[in-house]
């Protein structure tokens, strides 16, 4: 029978042939969701040996991952936050720095009864952290995609949720009833240009949506309409936040002041990039 070590060391050595960067971490993790323990774990069980079962999933699992396919698609599952959240290829994969949105959020925010709108929800991660650290806030959430809105529904259920509510609707398509009720408006839209979608890691062009990544168009299309939506449905001195790329927050911060917002402001992510960018209706 293969043994822990032996297995992880093979897989490392498949891995790193097939171009996978971070070989042995993902050779690590793989496994660790097939034991059920977590890394620090993993290193005292390297003469166990595995049955015919996990070997096999193992097999399947590194083979997938040779061909680029993300890992948290192969688990089906990634934290964010703090808190678990189911994943496919019907949805973008939570990636650390949206993390920061969710912190600056509710670091900006800390009254009662806020009504929060998302849209773009994915996964429903975003919404699903502020719902959890916000339990007295409303959040309401869209997505042209009716499978994301079928995932996030499952996150909502997954994280025993009730003040976080979604619907499958376009942003050219939004509920009219409550315009000019919303405190926060929140997005992190598909910002990456046509031009910049044919250069991204295998991981996304191959695997992840295409409509949860690139806009088609010059990276800036939902940020637009999402600003002048916006002005619609927030109240006056409602807050609206965006995440965004590498060299996209200066033009962001003037899209904003285009369309009237006023307290524009940028923050950093830990790579020093601009990736937040906020605004308030007047």
């Amino acid at each position: 029978m293969l043994k822990v070590l032996e297995a992880l060391e093979k897989s490392t050595e498949y891995l790193n042939k097939h171009g996978i960067d971070n070989s042995r971490t993902n050779a690590e993790l793989l496994l660790c969701h097939i034991l059920n323990c977590k890394r620090l774990d993993l290193y005292l069980k390297f003469d166990q040996p595995l049955n015919h079962s996990e070997t096999d999933t193992y097999r399947d699992y590194i083979a997938r991952r040779a061909k680029f396919e993300p890992l948290q698609y192969i688990t089906g599952e990634v934290e964010f936050y703090g808190y678990p959240i189911k994943v496919n290829p019907s949805v973008l994969i939570p990636r650390p720095e949206t993390e920061l949105l969710v912190e600056t959020i509710l670091r900006e925010n800390s009254e009662e009864n806020l009504m929060v709108f998302e849209v773009g929800t994915g996964s429903g991660c975003i919404s699903i952290a502020l719902g959890k650290e916000m339990l007295n806030a409303e959040i309401h959430g869209i997505d042209v995609s009716g499978d994301a809105i079928k995932t996030a529904r499952e996150n909502i259920k997954l994280n025993e949720l009730n003040n976080v509510k979604l619907k499958e609707r376009g942003i050219a398509d939004l509920d009219t009833s409550k315009m000019g009720q919303y405190d926060i408006l929140v997005s992190n839209p598909p910002y990456v240009s046509e031009d910049e979608y044919k250069e991204v890691q295998k991981e996304i062009s191959d695997y992840e949506p295409a409509i949860a990544v690139t806009d088609f168009g010059d990276g800036f299309k939902f940020y637009r309409i999402i600003a002048e939506k916006g002005l619609e449905f927030l109240r006056p001195g409602g807050k609206v936040y965006f995440e965004t790329g590498y060299g996209m927050a200066e033009n962001l911060v003037a899209i904003l002041e285009e369309y009237g917002y006023q307290k524009i402001g940028m923050i950093k992510d830990y790579a020093d990039i601009k990736r937040i960018v906020k605004g308030v209706k007047e």
